[in-house]
């Protein structure tokens, strides 16, 4: 108790030590004090209640502050600007520190347009959080965001913002960015404004990989991976499992390794096919469009490229009760020496198949046999080479990697591949 009694019948107090002496915690201390007030009944117990609650809670909110001024002055500079949502240094698209892989519209440096699938942008920067910024998006645009080898899928939908627009809890050491369009151009282009990045940390122009030699692939869905990671049945709606990353273009280009370009587009065919457009209108095209400018072919070349077409050829007459066109043949041919024109020095790898035409139908087979016999007697850089492997719907991330095997293990065997091994 706090008051006793002496033996003289008078009250003795018992000595009321002070916060120092206590040496408790300033919380303790108060409750102490508050404690002792109580019993000794001589002063007014809720004024000083109240003085010594606040008294509590300004030390508590002091207290907090400084702790709060510690982390933020141990934080590095990309990890505090994360929580607060502030990613204030912006590297445009223009920065050289940007590479790109492609064929891509740099009419405007300030917004490159990323029109093809399989086109790549990769830049080194540091901190925690990287905000990408897309405008001026035409249909859907999906990408691979990689940072480190850590994938997102970002998605750039016309009228919307980029879905996630920021990537964060990367940590604030350096890493690796490299933005792969996995969506096929014919579906949707979108301009590239660059990055965000917290203010004070730093961007680096990547190490660049060490590429053998170069290849383009010209072709349909099939080469486009159109398809690829849906279930059952083929759906058209969401091109986010249309993933060009998985297709066999791309596993093929990676086994050597390639620096590569995709120019196929679903649907498109020699002389008919399930779009307007037709491969001869289109493999020189900046866009996937017969109004489009013509690409400038001299700036990258291939030294190998591979043409698969006639998927669409068969399967669109087939299904509107029509015979095989009979322009294939002449058309295949026509394409080819266009190809061989543009590209002297490349070799030309003729492909077939992949799913059910090219696998079983025999006109497309005859055709295309005609037009392969044909090349190859007039240009001895032409080669050619038959899937073995193929599906009835379109082929999933499995049947590429089973294509993709297939060409590999016939590319390194060909006499034309000998420079690049």
């Amino acid at each position: 108790m706090a008051c006793l009694k002496n033996k003289s019948g008078g009250k003795k107090r018992r000595p009321r030590r002070t916060l120092r002496q206590q040496g408790t915690p300033h919380a303790t201390g108060l409750h102490n004090l508050a404690g002792d007030c109580l019993l000794g009944g001589e002063m007014d117990t809720s004024s000083v209640l109240m003085k010594n609650l606040k008294a509590g809670q300004l030390y508590l909110v002091f207290a907090l502050l400084a702790l709060n001024s510690c982390i933020a002055a141990q934080s590095p500079p990309a990890a505090q600007e994360a929580r607060t949502g502030r990613l204030s240094q912006r590297i445009p698209a223009a920065d050289a520190r940007f590479h790109y892989q492609g064929r891509i519209d740099y009419s405007d440096t300030n917004g490159p347009v990323i029109i093809w699938q399989a086109s790549q942008i990769s830049i080194d920067f540091e901190g925690d959080a990287l905000g990408l910024l897309f405008d001026d998006a035409k249909g859907q645009n999906f990408f691979n965001a990689q940072v480190d080898g850590s994938n997102t899928v970002v998605e750039v939908k016309e009228a919307k913002m980029a879905s996630p627009a920021t990537l964060t809890g990367l940590g604030p050491r350096r890493h690796h960015l490299v933005l792969f369009k996995r969506s096929e151009a014919n579906t949707g282009t979108v301009r590239f404004r660059g990055i965000e990045i917290a203010p004070r940390v730093r961007t680096w122009a990547p190490v660049l990989p060490h590429y053998k030699l170069t290849m383009e692939f010209i072709g349909d869905s099939i080469t486009v991976g159109a398809c690829n990671e849906d279930g059952v049945t083929d759906q058209w709606d969401d091109r986010r499992t249309h993933n060009c990353a998985l297709s066999y273009a791309t596993l093929t280009a990676a086994a050597f390794p390639a620096d590569y370009r995709n120019i196929a587009v679903s649907g498109m065919g020699i002389v008919t096919g399930w779009v307007p457009m037709k491969a001869d209108e289109i493999w020189n095209r900046l866009y996937p469009s017969t109004n489009s400018p013509l690409a400038s072919l001299h700036t990258w070349t291939p030294n190998v490229v591979f043409v698969n077409l006639g998927e669409n050829d068969d399967s669109f007459p087939r299904a509107h009760g029509q015979p095989f066109p009979a322009g294939f043949t002449d058309g295949y041919v026509a394409l080819v020496r266009d190809i061989r024109a543009a590209y002297p020095d490349a070799g030309i790898v003729l492909l077939r198949g992949g799913m059910f035409g090219g696998a079983q139908s025999e006109p497309l087979r005859q055709a295309w046999e005609s037009a392969v016999t044909q090349l190859e007697a007039t240009d001895k850089g032409v080669s050619h080479f038959v899937f073995k492997h193929w599906t009835s719907t379109h082929p999933r991330a499995a049947d590429d990697r089973i294509m993709a095997d297939e060409l590999i293990a016939w590319l390194k065997q060909q006499d034309f591949m000998q420079p690049y091994r």
